[in-house]
């Protein structure tokens, strides 16, 4: 395998691909399905499971418990709050949830969903209290834009967060105006959710792109391969594609294979260039 991997500021360094978790636990009929997919992404290195609170009202976490038990010291685990729990004593009580579906008594990287009903200083003060109860090893942020990004760092303590997990994929490449580059700089891994686009028309677009297939064709690879070979090779950015099925998670795990030539990265760069001024944030 590749040694695409991306590193967090305590020195811990994982693939740059992970596992999503989105939709799952949605279908019980699906659940052997998700579970083994999962476990044959730990097999295949894609160690960290990225999961949340809110998939599937926490089912989701009960499918990362199964697939992860036996194996949690292999697995980089990730779960995130709901804004509306994202501080004091319902912020303890939803962490202690989510273990119990998780099966387990931390979590590697703990994150508020996106902002909401608390203020970034006292969800950095639950975290903070995570942490000395020994429930979180480290945690983060999702969906905050540049601007709450430089709110959270004169909040103090809130420079000791450890990524902020945003939309970011080859047709969506706002974050590279400003959010992007300024993660890199603090050396802050970003991690890249939906990045082969949703499903619908965008993500058709992408896949039957004929740059995208030209490519593809070029490495002995898939559209998806491309796409998300593409977003991890970006400087400190991770992807967390959904792991729906072993086949799926096969081919994510080969995309950490692919490098490309300046020349397919320029012609990638001109099918769809990145915006030239500020954009909001993309959020699903």
């Amino acid at each position: 395998m590749s040694e695409k991997t991306v590193t967090f500021a305590d020195r811990i360094t994982l693939p740059a691909i992970g596992q999503g978790t989105w939709y799952m636990g949605e279908n019980a009929g699906q659940r052997q399905s998700e579970v083994a997919a999962l476990r044959a992404g730990i097999d295949l290195g894609l160690t960290l499971i990225d999961t949340a609170e809110m998939y599937a009202d926490g089912k989701a976490e009960e499918v990362v418990g199964e697939a992860i038990k036996g194996r949690r010291e292999n697995v980089f685990l990730v779960s995130k709050v709901y804004p509306w729990n994202a501080g004091g004593k319902k912020g303890i009580a939803a962490c202690e949830a989510s273990l119990r579906r998780l099966g387990t008594d931390h979590i590697d990287l703990y994150l508020l969903h996106w902002r909401g009903n608390y203020g970034l200083d006292e969800t950095v003060e639950l975290m903070q209290a995570l942490q000395q109860q020994g429930k979180i090893g480290r945690w983060g942020v999702s969906n905050l834009d540049y601007d709450d990004m430089q709110e959270l760092w004169g909040v103090e303590g809130g420079p000791a967060c450890a990524t902020n997990q945003v939309l970011y994929h080859l047709a969506s490449r706002g974050i590279e105006y400003d959010l992007l580059p300024w993660c890199q700089q603090q050396s802050m891994p970003v991690m890249a959710y939906c990045p082969l686009a949703q499903a619908g028309r965008l993500r058709s677009g992408l896949m039957n792109h004929p740059a995208v297939n030209d490519i593809a064709r070029q490495h002995n690879a898939s559209a998806a391969q491309v796409l998300l070979a593409w977003v991890i090779h970006h400087q400190g950015v991770m992807a967390i594609p959904k792991a729906s099925s072993i086949e799926h998670v096969k081919e994510n795990a080969s995309a950490l294979e692919i490098t490309f030539s300046a020349e397919e990265l320029a012609r990638l760069d001109a099918a769809f260039p990145a915006p030239g001024r500020k954009t909001a944030l993309d959020v699903v």
